[in-house]
């Protein structure tokens, strides 16, 4: 199985070990875990961009004081 060596200064790994702790993970687990939870935070971001920016309009339907200035103006030139 591949694997790697990682260098970390010691407060680096020092911080790395505390969090792995928070976690109740291994050192070993946690690190290996880290890209996957990285790649599963970007499809979350991306999902989460993509909905606010489908419902954009029913947001500034429902909330017309929030919208930017801009956005009011486009709501009166369609009215």
């Amino acid at each position: 199985m591949p694997s790697l060596n990682i260098t970390f200064t010691d407060e680096e790994l020092e911080a790395v070990r505390a969090a792995a702790a928070a976690a109740g993970k291994s050192l070993k687990q946690f690190v290996h875990d880290l890209p996957l939870r990285e790649q599963q935070r970007r499809q979350f971001v991306r999902y989460a961009v993509s909905w606010g920016e489908a419902h954009q309009d029913d947001f500034d339907d429902a909330f017309p004081d929030e919208a930017p200035p801009a956005a009011r103006g486009r709501g009166a030139d369609a009215a």
